[in-house]
């Protein structure tokens, strides 16, 4: 269970937010619409633990009943996926996929882990693959991928599929809400797209007023 108590966000002079609380159980969505620039993405990096510069928040983070407010951003196993996917142009599919993995695990077993990742995303043999030869889709998929490896407690999504056309909306979501199952873990989704509404037709969805 995610939950926020009370949480008051103001960057420099502006007042993004006063008194939020919510609560997502596990494998449920939190969807999270409002107008472009209202801290939708601030509150997201908050929650995370990524700085911000000239941000002043208060309030209460806790997961799992273990409160997050005093924790690094590395300390609190949340996964982020942004807007754009990020990838590393340097390093293959493989490559960035496996930096989700813990450095322990086994070579073999990593290969065989990436391996089975890439066929459940329909994009099996996509190993060897340079991120910048695959499509707007496929490298969405690659960087959901990398987030759900590193198995996080938690996962946060500002608006990481808004550019992909109805065809390829539909597949990763469809991905996405298998993973969160899976993993059972609470997901905040930033949205502005109507269309994310109807992410209640394939898994438990809650919407949060901001």
């Amino acid at each position: 269970m995610l939950c926020i108590s009370d949480a008051g966000l103001r960057f420099d002079e502006t007042v993004l937010c006063q008194h939020l609380s919510f609560e997502i159980a596990p494998a449920q969505i939190g969807l999270l619409m409002a107008p472009s620039g209202a801290g939708k993405s601030t509150l997201l990096k908050w929650i995370a633990g990524i700085k911000v510069a000239g941000l002043t928040a208060h309030g209460s983070i806790t997961l799992n009943a273990e409160a997050l407010d005093d924790r690094r951003a590395e300390e609190r196993h949340i996964g982020f996926l942004f807007q754009q996917p990020l990838l590393f142009p340097h390093l293959n599919v493989a490559q960035n996929i496996s930096f989700g993995l813990k450095p322990e695990i086994a070579a073999t077993d990593r290969r065989a882990t990436i391996s089975d990742m890439l066929a459940k995303a329909d994009m099996a043999g996509f190993e060897a693959r340079d991120p910048e030869t695959l499509s707007g889709g496929q490298q969405s998929r690659v960087a959901l991928l990398r987030a759900v490896l590193a198995s996080p407690r938690a996962l946060l999504l500002d608006e990481p599929f808004s550019s992909l056309d109805d065809a390829h909306r539909s597949d990763i979501l469809s991905l996405l809400t298998d993973f969160i199952t899976m993993l059972d873990i609470p997901v905040i989704l930033v949205s502005h797209d109507p269309r994310d509404e109807h992410l209640g037709d394939l898994i438990s969805l809650k919407r949060i007023s901001f």
